[in-house]
């Protein structure tokens, strides 16, 4: 699993490298991130919602997906509290940022295709419950800190986005055992098939705007980079062995948890007016760096589940 997972890694980085040399030579410029960033966030994102849980029906495969969603949850929550108790709010106006950038990993984007090489249409298939948890935190707890305060309105908005409309849309067809026809679902599965390649080019975007001397320097980026990589991920380990989870519900939430920071970090920080460039360089270093964490964390947990 070590191997399978350093070598799909290694693939997505060669995206990540085009899109880095593709803005440098100003091929692409800000205004093209940033309407890749809205596609992948308002249109690409729920269409992958929509094909998780276009699968056949299984009574057995929901025990699973029930505990999946307990475990994201949970590793949720944990990320939260952690992320709260080490990450100060004062005399640090870009604590939204930072906590965002611990809490929330690029479960969809990259966890995906590292899910699929390893334990195949089923561990995507619960992966899907982490990512439906994921949508909820995000665009109801993750908002509220990019906004820096909470009121009704903001949970509305995010209850109402469309990621969290496609996720229930989803939810509800296949608890009814509806199937979309094929000749609207093929164009879906087209667009949600554009995810991970599409996340690399903003991810190699997003690297190519960061300052690289200021990137392995600055030591607030070290701590976000440290709590998304190691603590969060040994805290959802932690939790997933005490609660005993099944070796696929286990491998698949770890694997999401461990997952660098998100790439709707920077998206929402674009949209909220907030400083998108580091969460950018956050995003970046992470994502650099979690080349080599994410198959150590695998390693370790090799002796645990």
């Amino acid at each position: 699993m070590f191997i399978l997972i350093f070598s799909q890694l290694l693939k997505m980085f060669f995206i990540m490298l085009l899109a880095f040399i593709c803005y440098r030579i100003k091929l692409v410029g800000q205004e093209g991130n940033r309407a890749v960033s809205n596609l992948l966030l308002l249109v690409v994102n729920p269409c992958v919602m929509i094909t998780a849980f276009q699968t056949e029906y299984d009574p057995k495969l929901i025990h699973g997906l029930l505990l999946a969603f307990l475990a994201a949850a949970v590793s949720h929550i944990l990320a939260v509290f952690a992320a709260n108790l080490l990450v100060p709010a004062k005399n640090n106006p870009d604590y939204c940022i930072e906590r965002y950038s611990v809490v929330y990993s690029n479960c969809g984007f990259i966890g995906i295709p590292l899910i699929q090489s390893v334990l195949g249409d089923k561990g995507v298939f619960f992966l899907a419950a982490y990512i439906t948890v994921f949508n909820l935190f995000s665009w109801t707890h993750g908002l509220s800190l990019m906004k820096k305060e909470f009121s009704l309105k903001e949970l509305r908005e995010g209850m109402l986005s469309p990621v969290v409309l496609a996720t229930g849309a989803a939810l509800l067809l296949f608890f009814a055992r509806i199937a979309i026809p094929e000749i609207l679902l093929d164009p879906i599965e087209y667009i949600a098939d554009m995810n991970t390649p599409l996340a690399m080019m903003v991810a190699g975007f997003s690297v190519a705007q960061a300052d690289l001397k200021k990137l392995f320097s600055t030591f607030k980026i070290y701590r976000a980079a440290v709590l998304k990589l190691m603590a969060v991920p040994l805290l959802t380990l932690a939790a997933l062995f005490l609660c005993k989870m099944p070796h696929d519900v286990a491998y698949t939430v770890l694997i999401a948890a461990a997952c660098p920071t998100a790439t709707t970090g920077t998206m929402m920080a674009i949209r909220y007016g907030q400083n998108y460039t580091y969460s950018s360089e956050i995003f970046a270093f992470s994502t650099l760096v979690s080349i080599f964490t994410i198959p150590v964390v695998i390693f370790f947990a090799g002796f645990v589940i």
